[in-house]
């Protein structure tokens, strides 16, 4: 079978990161890559694929890629998953899929009308933590969902928000919810399902000078599945990041995931039930100064490789990734003028 023919737009931390995983996938080809920036500033290295500085130059030079990564500022997602849709080309968009649920109904159509698959990456879904989870979740072997309690508290400071970058902006960045935590909203979604009677509370304690919007928040709602369920977040750690928890009371048990990348099991009582062991959890990406999430990428490449090839179903569909960004956005409608800045 041939290989499957990749191209990779936006070549910051994330976009080498797919690059490097198509590379090592020898299923893949990745045949260019394109970043606004000259490729000497970028830190690239030796590589052997074309490189552009226009999305529109690899789109006309390589008729013959069939799949692209769009791993550009967030705001610029839906735009750039587009215009690859109507070259007739799947998408991998990093998240999140957008910033609004009205742009991702947009990119689903699109995809629908051209026929071609819109993955979206969340890639701590892959995590051992989570998949047991999601099993003892669907299986009900902690019972009926009382309580969830996600807990986000990391560090982003001016080590992060470079001066004239587009993290920290409104309309390239988004806020807070969209770029740090949107991957643990998505577990929460996957395992739990949908949320109303959403109430929230915000606050800047220390990014006034570095971002548009809030850095840490209270966020309580139902789920429509039944159970509550609340999210606490924040950016205004000092030095580094702190938790991503996740805490379940359950009527036949309860559990807590934990450590700083939700990678721990810290606690597991439930009727009749032996925790079993799980593999070791990726580490974090490490981006110097700063982390992230779990460095599951080559999970994400492979996944898109199997469903192309009809070998496996989709991780994270459109439908995910767009439900995602609408618990975000109506979370983000409660958010006061006071927290938001012009920059």
């Amino acid at each position: 079978m041939s290989k499957i023919k990749f191209g990779v737009i936006g070549q910051g931390h994330i976009g080498k990161r797919h690059a490097e995983m198509i590379r090592r996938n020898p299923e893949c080809e990745l045949v260019a890559i394109c970043d606004f920036l000259p490729h000497e500033e970028l830190g690239l290295g030796d590589f052997k694929e074309h490189f552009y500085s226009s999305i529109d130059e690899l789109l006309e030079n390589h008729p013959e890629i069939q799949v692209i990564c769009v791993c550009t500022p967030n705001g610029l997602h839906a735009e750039h998953a587009l215009k690859i849709l109507e070259t007739n080309k799947h998408v991998v968009v990093e998240k999140p899929m957008a910033l609004s649920k009205a742009d991702c109904e947009k990119v689903i159509h699109t995809a629908l009308d051209h026929n071609k698959t819109v993955f979206c990456v969340m890639q701590n879904r892959y995590s051992p933590p989570s998949v047991w989870l999601k099993e003892i979740v669907t299986n009900k072997t902690i019972g009926d969902i009382y309580m969830v309690q996600l807990n986000c508290y990391w560090n982003r400071d001016d080590r992060y928000y470079k001066a004239r970058g587009w993290k920290g902006t409104q309309d390239l960045d988004g806020g807070t919810l969209f770029t740090q935590f949107s991957h643990w909203i998505d577990i929460m979604y996957w395992l739990f399902g949908d949320v109303k009677n959403i109430q929230a509370k915000f606050a800047d304690f220390n990014h006034q000078l570095s971002t548009a919007f809030e850095d840490s928040g209270f966020i309580s709602f139902d789920f429509v599945n039944g159970g509550m369920g609340s999210i606490n977040y924040s950016t205004a750690v000092w030095d580094k990041n702190l938790e991503s928890s996740l805490t379940i009371i359950g009527s036949k048990g309860s559990v807590k995931v934990g450590g700083q990348y939700m990678d721990q099991i810290e606690s597991c009582n439930i009727k009749d039930y032996t925790m079993p062991a799980l593999d070791a959890t990726n580490p974090a990406n490490d981006y110097g100064a700063y982390k992230g999430s779990a460095n599951n990428h080559h999970n994400v490449i492979e996944n898109v490789v199997d469903t192309i090839n009809g070998n496996n179903k989709i991780t994270t569909n459109a439908l995910e990734g767009l439900k995602v960004v609408d618990i975000i956005e109506r979370i983000y409608e409660l958010r006061p003028e006071t927290v938001l800045k012009n920059k």
